[in-house]
């Protein structure tokens, strides 16, 4: 007997449902309403999300700000006609109350099975049983990332428990198979090892989409979280695939199941053209909200405060990074703060937008300050540096472990308030080679206050030494808020040029 199931996938949308990055006007290959015209739906196929649809665009913001607008993803997912959802550990960064209200608007069904209700230590999405009209039975377990522990603020998962995503996905399996045809997990989760090659890229526990194939027996593993598009394969005999992010593009999987022999196949599917309908009619309207809101005036600069190359900024600092440090050091009366940017970072125009300041810091982030050693702003100054590598002509480069399995240009830190001389030849914990605030050396026991993001904080992107940094002021408002405060405070700004470091990598060369 032979039955047949398509699957359309997709993953990290990240509320972007329209054809724009909103950094412009010009309309890009992107978006859930240039993609969810391919698919073609029929009671033999599902359609399903990998989590991290809440938070991310303008349009997202602009919702979460206006609750009269609802949950266009809502929408838009209904539509197109979503059968499963799993979360993303975006999806809870305004907290559980609202993606209740998400899910509440929403017809899918959600499984992620590792979200518990603290109260009654139940799960909240159990894994499901879909049998579609030919008879296949089809196991539909959802898990996602147990680092959402790491990085969210406490008072916005306080009602749930995240845990182990390997062990409820084991046990979801085990008491799933008995009773169905084909094994679905789907994963907010990545790889913790390179899928052609088995070499280790982490050894955290954010991504162990590796060992969920290595030491499980799914027949096929929806993942998402890196934004790094994985075209469908087979690992250690489960099929895998992951999208890219902000619906650049989806999946369409075939699968076939004969007897007990199943076959699955999937091919990438682009964005196309977005007919005219009734649901873009409905949601122009919030769109030219959005739009209007982007290109709403907030303040002037005495020039430009654009961003440059990526690695040009980090070896040399750059404008947009000296004012958004100037506008936290203020905020946080501390000696001194820490600034990062996001992969896609545009900067300021001297006719500063909210178009500027959201395409620019599009984090829902808080600024915290810490107590921190000189001993202990060393280390992290130090590890800060694992960002370049030199070649064999002493080039510096962008380290691929920044870049690959996802592009992580948001781990690396600008330090605001303190000298520093680098020196990439030395071997990493010695790469600090000068230390110094208002011109004096930094000794390892001077103690300084330093502001920085609640996503560094909590050790985002390796640094754990401000794990140990006693707290002194946790925040209320997002940095966001603070950028067009700041902005909106004076009648013209000037970009200050606070920042005063040297990255050293001319090593001489033996024989």
């Amino acid at each position: 007997m032979k039955q047949q199931l398509k699957i359309y996938y997709t993953s990290d949308v990240h509320g972007y449902l329209f054809p724009t990055n909103y950094a412009d006007t010009q309309e890009k290959d992107m978006g859930l309403l240039k993609c969810m015209p391919n698919f073609q739906k029929d009671e033999n196929t599902l359609i399903i999300d990998g989590g991290d649809m809440l938070q991310g665009s303008a349009l997202a913001t602009y919702c979460q700000a206006h609750p009269e607008e609802g949950f266009p993803q809502a929408t838009v997912l209904n539509q197109a006609g979503y059968d499963f959802v799993t979360l993303g550990n975006h999806d809870v960064n305004y907290g559980t109350s609202y993606l209740y209200q998400y899910l509440d608007a929403l017809q899918a069904t959600c499984v992620c099975e590792n979200i518990l209700d603290k109260s009654t230590n139940t799960k909240k999405f159990p894994w499901t049983i879909k049998t579609v009209a030919n008879g296949l039975r089809v196991g539909i377990v959802g898990v996602v990332t147990e680092y959402i522990t790491v990085w969210e603020k406490a008072d916005n998962i306080k009602d749930i428990t995240i845990a182990d995503p390997f062990i409820a996905a084991k046990q979801a399996l085990e008491e799933m198979k008995p009773q169905v045809d084909l094994t679905i997990c789907i994963y907010h989760g990545g790889f913790e090892r390179d899928v052609k090659s088995g070499k280790l890229l982490s050894k955290t526990r954010e991504n162990i989409g590796y060992k969920i194939c290595e030491e499980l027996d799914f027949d096929l593993l929806l993942t998402g979280h890196q934004h790094l598009l994985i075209e469908g394969q087979l690992l250690h005999g489960t099929y895998v695939v992951q999208p890219s992010s902000n619906a650049l593009n989806y999946f369409e999987i075939d699968i076939e199941k004969t007897n007990n022999t199943i076959d699955i196949t999937a091919s990438v599917g682009k964005p196309s053209a977005v007919p005219e309908s009734d649901l873009v009619n409905e949601l122009k309207p919030l769109e030219a909200k959005v739009q209007s809101f982007l290109d709403q005036a907030i303040g002037k600069l005495d020039s430009d405060a654009l961003a440059s190359d990526k690695l040009e900024m980090a070896l040399h600092g750059s404008p947009v990074i000296e004012l958004i440090g100037a506008i936290q050091l203020q905020a946080s009366n501390a000696q001194i703060t820490v600034v990062s940017l996001a992969n896609t970072s545009p900067g300021f125009h001297k006719e500063v937008t909210m178009r500027d300041v959201i395409a620019t810091y599009p984090y829902t982030n808080q600024l915290i300050t810490l107590n921190i050693t000189g001993a202990q702003l060393k280390e992290v100054v130090d590890k800060n540096m694992d960002y370049f590598s030199l070649d064999k002509q002493n080039k510096v480069n962008i380290s691929t472990h920044y870049l690959y399995p996802k592009i992580e240009h948001y781990h690396f830190d600008f330090f605001v308030g303190i000298d520093y001389t680098i020196d990439l030849c030395q071997k990493a914990g010695k790469r600090v080679t000068e230390l110094r605030y208002n011109n004096q050396p930094i000794k390892d026991t001077d103690e300084f206050t330093i502001a920085l993001s609640d996503y560094r904080a909590s050790g985002g992107g390796g640094f754990k030494t401000y794990l140990e940094c006693p707290v002194l002021n946790e925040g209320a408002e997002e940095i966001v808020g603070l950028i067009v405060a700041y902005i909106q405070a004076k009648e013209e700004i000037v970009v200050p040029k606070n920042m005063n470091y040297k990255i050293n990598h001319s090593c001489a060369q033996e024989g």
